[in-house]
C-alpha cells in the first residue's frame, strides 16, 4: 500500500513541482529504501510508521557510515513525503513533522585558476570538446543542463542562450565570443555528421556517430583533461570556477545568483568565502 502512495507522491513531484529526473530517481531511491525497512519491521501503513521508527532508520544510516549529505537528503525526502500523506488525509499525523536536518559543516567548492582552464583549452581539443569547456566554465551550466541544449536554445547573433535548470526553471545567459567562435566551427562538423548519417536531432552536443552526448559523456572527458594538469576535477568544478572568478573582478552576488540559476542568494554567498580564502592565500604567499 505504501509503495502505491509513493508512486502518486513522485508524480505530484515530477507534475506539480517539475522536478528533474535526478532529483526523482534520488527520492524514489530514498523512500524506497526506507519503506522497505519499514516492511521489514513489520509497520503496516503510512499511519502505523511512527518518530521512533524514523529516528531508528537514520541511526542504522550513521552506523552504517553514510555520508552527512546523503543522510541530510533522505531526511529531506521524509519530510516533503509525510508532508505530502497528510496533506492528502492518507496520514492522521506528520511523524517527520518536526524533523530538522543537522548543520553540515560548510566544504569549500574547489576551483581552478584561469591558467589551468588556458592549460587545458589550448591542449589538442576537438571542436565538440572545446564547446563543452567554453559551456561549463564561460557560462557556468551544469552538466545537466549542457547535455540538454538545444541548437534553437542559442542566439549567436545576440551572444546568449537558454536553459532549464533545477525545477525546468528557465534562465538567459550571455555567451562571450571565444564560446561562441568554438560554437560556430563546431556547428559545421556538427550538421556534416548528421546529414551523412541521416539522422535529426535537436541536440546541441553529439559524438562523432551522432548520439547525442551524455551526463557521463563529459564527466569522462573533464577527468581525463584534470589528470593531464594533474588534477581532479569534475564538470562542477568548471562552474564552480566560473562564479569564482567572476566575484573576483567584482560582479555583483545577485548577478552571479541569476547566472547560476540559484533559487536562494545564501547558496551563492559561498562563493564569496573561496574569493576570501584566495585573497588570504595571495595575500600570506606575498607577504609571508
Amino acid at each position: 500500500m505504501s509503495m502505491q502512495f509513493l508512486s502518486e507522491y513522485l508524480d505530484f513531484l515530477e507534475i506539480e513541482k517539475g522536478l528533474s529526473n535526478n532529483t526523482l530517481e534520488a527520492y524514489r531511491r530514498d523512500l524506497n529504501d526506507f519503506l522497505n525497512y519499514c516492511d521489514e519491521k513489520n509497520i503496516s501503513g503510512p499511519n502505523g510508521i511512527q518518530r521512533s521508527d524514523i529516528n531508528g532508520y537514520i541511526r542504522n544510516l550513521r552506523e552504517n557510515d553514510y555520508m552527512p549529505s546523503s543522510v541530510n537528503r533522505k531526511i529531506a525526502s521524509f519530510r516533503g513525503f509525510f508532508k505530502w500523506l497528510c496533506a492528502n488525509e492518507i496520514c492522521e499525523k506528520n511523524p517527520a513533522q518536526t524533523l530538522e536536518l543537522p548543520k553540515m559543516p560548510q566544504k569549500l567548492p574547489k576551483v581552478m585558476t584561469v591558467q589551468e582552464i588556458n592549460e587545458i583549452l589550448n591542449r589538442d581539443l576537438n571542436n565538440v570538446q572545446t564547446v563543452i569547456v567554453e559551456l561549463l566554465y564561460g557560462c557556468g551550466l551544469r552538466v545537466s543542463e549542457l547535455v540538454n541544449l538545444k541548437i534553437n536554445n542559442i542566439d549567436l547573433n545576440a551572444k546568449y542562450l537558454q536553459c532549464f535548470g533545477k525545477g525546468s526553471k528557465e534562465r538567459i545567459i550571455p555567451v562571450g565570443t571565444k564560446a561562441v567562435e568554438a560554437i560556430r566551427k563546431y556547428l559545421p562538423q556538427r550538421d556534416y555528421t548528421l546529414k551523412n548519417l541521416g539522422i535529426d536531432t535537436k541536440n546541441l552536443l553529439i559524438d562523432e556517430k551522432g548520439r547525442n552526448l551524455t551526463r557521463q559523456d563529459v564527466y569522462t572527458f573533464i577527468r581525463e583533461q584534470g589528470k593531464k594538469i594533474h588534477k581532479s576535477i569534475s564538470p562542477h568544478v568548471l562552474r564552480h570556477s566560473f562564479a569564482t572568478h567572476l566575484l573576483e573582478n567584482g560582479a555583483d552576488l545577485r548577478v552571479v545568483q541569476e547566472l547560476l540559476g540559484h533559487s536562494d542568494v545564501s547558496t551563492t554567498q559561498l562563493y564569496t568565502h573561496i574569493s576570501k580564502k584566495r585573497l588570504k592565500e595571495v595575500y600570506f604567499a606575498i607577504n609571508g
